[in-house]
């Protein structure tokens, strides 16, 4: 499988660290030699937008595969590399909901974006509320206490 970014993560924070995203603001910006501004026609009209990204800056040793705590907290269970969103993942993968401020050209101006400076933009999609879960959810006790502060 060969994946090419359609753009890039521009400002923002330089290294990842937990918590505040909310107030981080970035830039999108599409890679000019395969897109053109009419592939972001429209965009405009959504205030959110879903953004997959790739961990660039994890070092392959630290991929987990197994359990472990989340952000190695003692009051949390240990659970499976796929029961939480942490970015030492198999393939390096994150997915993030941001609010969007502006399209300018090649550029989309963002808040909340939890990818760094420099991430590779695999894909962009506009958030649509017909594609968020259908009914109740439900999720463990300790990930609201980890995300109270995320954004």
């Amino acid at each position: 499988m060969t994946l090419h970014p359609v753009g890039s993560v521009v400002g923002g924070r330089a290294e990842s660290f937990d918590d505040d995203w909310n107030t981080e603001q970035a830039l999108i910006r599409l890679d000019g030699d395969r897109f053109g501004p009419e592939a972001l026609a429209g965009l405009d009209a959504f205030s959110h937008l879903e953004i997959v990204f790739r961990f660039h800056l994890v070092d392959p040793s630290t991929i987990t595969t197994t359990a472990r705590r989340p952000r190695g907290n003692p009051d949390w269970p240990e659970v499976g590399i796929f029961a939480q969103r942490g970015r030492n993942r198999p393939n390096l993968l994150g997915v993030s909901r941001c609010r969007l401020l502006a399209v300018r050209g090649l550029d989309l101006h963002v808040r909340g974006l939890d990818a760094v400076d420099g991430s590779p933009v695999l894909d962009i999609k506009p958030y649509m509320a017909e594609f968020g879960p259908q009914g109740a959810t439900v999720q463990p006790d300790w990930t609201t206490e980890l995300m109270r502060a995320y954004y």
